[in-house]
């Protein structure tokens, strides 16, 4: 440990400055992984025992290192539960991500028994692309360290996302790590120097060729025009305060006063942030039309005879039974249940409104994680007032669309960091990407810039306009190569106006998806049961 620990250590603080929102280190990324590597290394070549516990304890350890000190922000927002009683609970999201960290590196030792290091490596990126699947994709998601979301801050380095994604980076990382790694082991193995040319020689070309091909494209990138003017407001209102001291209503006022000082009579869509029809104000979906604030906001719109709202609100809808999974007895009364839903709301000139309900929620706080399978805990839950797992997903993605026929991709807060998500919207019609949010729960920390800096990546990966609103900031529009072309400061009241071009072509990443990912899973499946067939085998060999 003494030898090995400061080299995982080492590896922690370099992925940790090369991280978003750090700027000019993105390059740290290249090299991040290789004092890991070597420390890996080291316990696979002494004849100390316990091997595996090792690498697995050695790499945790740099890796919570890396993760908590990226995402320290989380402790901002789960503080209101008791400053010193956030501090265990906050160590979930904390050590989660790098317990599947650590376990891609144990998967990869225990490769290393049984096959070349070559082939172990390979093993190693594919596990690890595993862990970064199901870390978007199972209930205890949090997908915000996956690797490639790491060149937010250098987006003119990957304007080639718009075929790969995000784990094309997630590659190009791992694959230049190693390479440097291989090369550094070189020195210490003997290395032919042939081998060793060869190694510099591809170290380059994988370097420079993605670099080459995407500074080529940022700079010759040309956004066809087709504008549509855009209204973003930022009302900054304090989110303790939302739901207590500042009436509805006046919050409300605020953000229309707020409009109407940028607006223009063609502008076609205002953004307005998640909550901004705050949640004591819980609105029934089967009486929308009828509730005070959404007549306010319509009655703003009659000065504009184009425009759309889109507005985060907070709605319910009402059963005579449990009709879904998610229901639960209603608040209001009687023997009805109910589900509740974070809603992005379209408001028009006219009658017409429609709805999106948010589906990727903060493990805990917004879902109950394996819901099923714990089922039985609902009660209670139910019995606490329901402060866990109390709102209903809509079943996939959805477009929102005006009037005129353009279509809006509503993304709701922590919904921004799932590339494939959002391209399932883009795929079924939506011409640019309106983010709503409230990151003041995490106050003035660097999770409100990362934020921003990730939005910058799905913009690349779709060639959308993104337009954020964040009750309390950072706002701003992004446009097609990712260039962050007007934003606010935090925490001000603000409204800013923007001609987006709006776009119906389809990037590559769109129509494919997460192919990267998937075809990375499947390899680290067929490598873990391989694994799990050699070891039946010599436990066979052992008893025949």
């Amino acid at each position: 440990m003494k030898k090995n620990l400061p080299l995982a250590i080492l590896s922690g603080l370099l992925l940790w400055i090369a991280w978003p929102p750090t700027p000019y280190t993105t390059f740290l990324l290249f090299i991040g992984f290789v004092p890991m590597l070597l420390a890996i290394e080291n316990i696979i070549n002494d004849d100390r025992p316990k091997k595996g516990r090792r690498v697995f304890n050695v790499t945790f350890i740099g890796f919570f290192i890396w993760n908590s000190l990226s995402v320290y922000w989380v402790y901002n927002a789960l503080k209101i539960v008791g400053e010193v009683v956030a501090v265990p609970i906050t160590l979930i999201p904390y050590s989660l991500g790098p317990l599947l960290m650590a376990m891609a590196f144990w998967l990869y030792y225990r490769l290393r028994l049984v096959a070349p290091r070559w082939i172990a490596l390979i093993g190693l990126v594919c596990f690890w692309i595993g862990y970064e699947y199901l870390h978007q994709s199972w209930d205890l998601y949090f997908p915000w360290m996956t690797l490639g979301n790491g060149f937010a801050v250098a987006h003119q380095w990957i304007q080639w996302y718009e075929y790969t994604g995000v784990y094309g980076g997630t590659v190009w990382i791992w694959a230049v790590n190693i390479l440097a790694f291989l090369i550094y082991t070189g020195f210490r193995e003997a290395q032919i120097k042939r081998q060793r040319m060869v190694l510099v020689t591809a170290i380059v070309i994988i370097i420079a060729a993605p670099l080459g091909y995407s500074l080529m494209v940022y700079s010759n990138y040309v956004e066809e025009v087709n504008p549509s003017n855009v209204v973003v407001a930022q009302p900054n209102i304090d989110p303790y305060e939302k739901d207590g001291t500042i009436p509805p209503a006046l919050q409300v006022d605020i953000l229309i006063h707020l409009s109407r000082q940028v607006a223009q009579p063609n502008t076609e869509f205002f953004i307005w942030p998640e909550t901004a029809i705050p949640a004591p104000v819980y609105i029934n979906e089967e009486q929308i039309g009828q509730n005070d604030f959404v007549k306010q906001a319509q009655y703003f719109l009659r000065k504009y005879p184009n425009g759309n709202l889109v507005t985060g609100a907070e709605t319910y809808r009402l059963y005579n039974n449990r009709a879904t999974s998610t229901a639960v007895p209603s608040p209001f009364g009687g023997d009805q249940f109910a589900d509740f839903y974070s809603t992005a709301l379209n408001l028009e000139n006219g009658d017409r409104i429609q709805t999106y309900h948010k589906s990727r929620f903060v493990p805990g706080a917004e879902s109950m994680p394996f819901g099923e399978a714990l089922s039985f805990l609902k009660p209670v839950f139910e019995h606490l007032g329901g402060a866990t797992g109390n709102y209903a997903p809509d079943k996939d993605a959805k477009v929102l669309y005006s009037q005129s026929g353009i279509g809006v991709d509503p993304v709701i807060c922590y919904e921004s960091i799932w590339g494939g998500y959002i391209a399932r919207s883009v795929k079924k019609g939506a011409q640019f990407i309106a983010i709503i949010t409230n990151d003041g729960w995490w106050e003035n920390t660097s999770g409100k810039d990362q934020h921003l800096d990730y939005a910058k990546l799905r913009a690349i990966e779709t060639r959308r306009w993104v337009c954020q609103s964040a009750n309390t900031g950072i706002s701003g529009f992004i446009n097609q190569r990712g260039d962050v072309v007007k934003h606010t400061e935090w925490w001000t009241k603000a409204a800013i106006k923007q001609d987006i071009n709006l776009n119906s072509e389809l990037t590559f990443y769109v129509k494919h998806g997460d192919y990267i990912s998937q075809t990375g899973s499947m390899l680290a499946g067929v490598g873990i049961l391989f694994l799990l067939g050699m070891r039946l085998r010599k436990k066979q060999a052992i008893t025949a």
